[in-house]
Formats: C-alpha cells, structure tokens, sequence
C-alpha cells in the first residue's frame, strides 16, 4: 500500500488551465473518488496520476517517491478504462497475461499469477473464451484482473461501470470495494455517478474548474456540503436565499421570505456573520410534514404535486413563491396530502448554511 500526495498541481492544454494548483491526500489503501461535471478536470488528474499527462506545475508523489515525471509503464499503476481495451483475438487469460508478458515475468510464475487474478475476480471457468463471448460484466471482470495481475502500487478506475446495465453496475460496485479491499490496493476512481460513490468510496473530492471544492467522507459531503456548487451536485437539495440575523456557537439564525430557520454553517472555517447574504440548503428527506404548525423552522404551503412510489413518496411543497421538494419514507401522508394547508419542518442540523 502506498500513499498518493498531490502537492500545487497544474496542468494545461493551450489556453486552458485544466489543473489549478491542487492539493490532495490520499491515503494508503483508500478507496478515494474524483467527482465533479463534464469538464471538472477530474480525468485529466487521474491521467496525471497515471503518467500520460505531465503537468506544468506541481508534484506527484507516491509514498515519498517523486513520479510527477516518470514515464506511465515505470509507475506500476493498474489502469481500467472506460472502455475495457480487450484484445479481440486473446482468451480471457492472454489478455490479463498481456501486462506480465512485457515484463519478461518467467511462463510459470505468468500462469500461476494469472490464475490468481481471474479467481479473484470469479472469473477463472472463462480463462479460455473470447471477449466476444462474455457479458459487458464479465469483460470488466476481466479487465479489473489484467489490472490487478501486475500487483500495482495503486489502481486507477476511468469511469469503470458506465457501459453496464443498471443492474450489473449495482452488482459491480460491490465487487470492485471488495476486491479492492481484500488486496489492500490504494484505488483512485473517477465517475460523475454520486450514488456509486456515496456508496463505494472511503472518501472523496468534489472538482468544478479544474478545483477541488471539498474532500471528505460520503457522510460528510452529503450532510455538510461547504458551498453552494457541491450541495447541488451531490444528491437533490432544497435551495432558500435568506439573509443571517444572528451567528454563533456553531449555529446561525437565518431570516427567509418562507419564515425564520436556525441552522449549521457548511463551511465552520467561513462561517457568516449577522448580516450576510447566504443560502439555506435542505435535502428533501430531512422535511418533516404536519397539519399543525411547529415550532421552529417550519414552513407552511400547500401540496402541489404528490407522487406515490411505494417506499416513499414526492412531494412539492409551494409555500409562496418558494418550491420545495420533499421526501416522505414509508409514507403515511400522501392520502391526505392534496387537500389544504400543511407545515414541513426540518430539523437545525438539517439545516446547511451557506456562504455566498
């Protein structure tokens, strides 16, 4: 297991800063996310991480090794793209052979290392098929063993599972955790899909513009996003634009067109002072529904729209001009939903505050 440290990196391509001065720990063994829009520069990290892009600026290090220069072969990183990248005309074992071969490792040690890998992966009754003639879950399977067979220092995951179906991705993040665990690999994994990385990762990093707006774990980043950006991006939340009347203790008092709501600053470093402008961010399961108004944070309005989903059901709550989506488990309320005036009420800790 080694450590990754990504020390002020900076990558451009022309005109366009792709890379701004990063900073980033991962720690060994960690099964670490990059997630962010099109564009984000999530990608081209893990690239540079790998070795097929050099930065102008900055370091990479593994452990206390500098490889921001180093040629990609000479890393020993296990890289899965996109694209599974089989050859064609190999058997599933010539193909997670492939990587030992151009090491010149000896024919014996090949077949047995080759054999380890595909049973790791479950895979070792199609060590003689073709890619031709595996699902799209088996060729990922085979891919993540070509991929391990190296024994590499770190593993690289290009956005692995989104050629597979719903339901093999489900499966697949459950294999790739555990396989990625049970070798004790320090794994950095690319994807735009939040609910894989809410429900794979150890931690993750949100990117927008070549930035990293926050680092933390799933919980973390869910619960208590520091902007506006990473709120939006991870999960649904409801926005409300209010003004802080008092700040304090952990806490804030936060004036709105919909009422008064107390809350938790998402960002504890930049916390707002009385005065500012900020907005409240709520995630629709945190509502609470009531035909009687509560005390404290609590909104009133009437149902707009009720959807029925059997777990649960959605609602849009119009309280003035405001819209709020909420999200009742095991719903009790949807019988009644549609008729008069309801309160929502939310919880301070469910409550995020954020700057500006």
């Amino acid at each position: 297991m080694i450590s990754i440290s990504i020390r002020q990196l900076t990558k451009r391509f022309g005109a366009t800063t792709a890379l701004q001065g990063l900073d980033l720990e991962i720690a060994p063994g960690e099964l670490f996310f990059l997630l962010g829009p099109s564009g984000c520069g999530k990608t081209t990290l893990l690239r540079s991480i790998a070795g097929f892009y050099i930065p102008e600026e900055g370091k990479i290090l593994f452990g206390d090794e500098d490889v921001t220069t180093l040629a990609p072969h000479k890393r020993n990183t296990g890289m899965m793209f996109q694209s599974y990248a089989l050859w064609p005309h190999m058997t599933v074992a010539q193909n997670v052979a492939f990587g030992l071969e151009e090491r010149k490792v000896a024919k014996d040690e090949i077949k047995r290392r080759v054999s380890e890998a595909l049973e790791s992966v479950r895979m070792g009754a199609y060590a003689e098929r073709r890619p031709n003639q595996l699902s799209g879950g088996q060729q990922q399977r085979v891919a993540l063993a070509r991929a391990l067979v190296i024994r590499p220092r770190c593993l690289l995951l290009d956005e692995p599972l989104s050629n597979l179906d719903a339901k093999l991705r489900l499966e697949m993040r459950a294999e790739i955790r555990r396989v990625c665990k049970e070798f004790k690999l320090t794994t950095v994994y690319v994807t735009h899909d939040q609910k894989e990385a809410l429900s794979v990762s150890d931690r993750m990093a949100i990117l927008d513009r070549g930035k990293i707006l926050q680092v933390g774990s799933p919980r973390e980043v869910y619960r208590r996003p520091t902007c506006k950006v990473v709120a939006d991006f991870i999960g649904e939340t409801d926005f409300i634009p209010g003004k802080v009347v008092s700040a304090g203790g952990g806490r804030a008092v936060v004036d709105t067109a919909i009422g008064r709501f107390e809350g938790v600053p998402g960002n504890p470093a930049a916390a707002p002072a009385a005065g500012a402008a900020v907005t409240l961010s709520v995630r629709p399961e945190c509502w609470t529904l009531h035909r009687e108004a509560q005390a404290g944070n609590c909104v009133r309005g009437t149902i707009g729209a009720a959807i029925y989903l059997g777990e649960i059901a959605q609602y849009d709550l119009l309280a003035g001009a405001q819209h709020l989506k909420i999200i009742e488990l095991n719903p009790r309320f949807i019988e009644q939903a549609a008729r008069g005036e309801v309160f929502a009420r939310a919880e301070p800790e469910d409550v995020v505050v954020l700057t500006e």
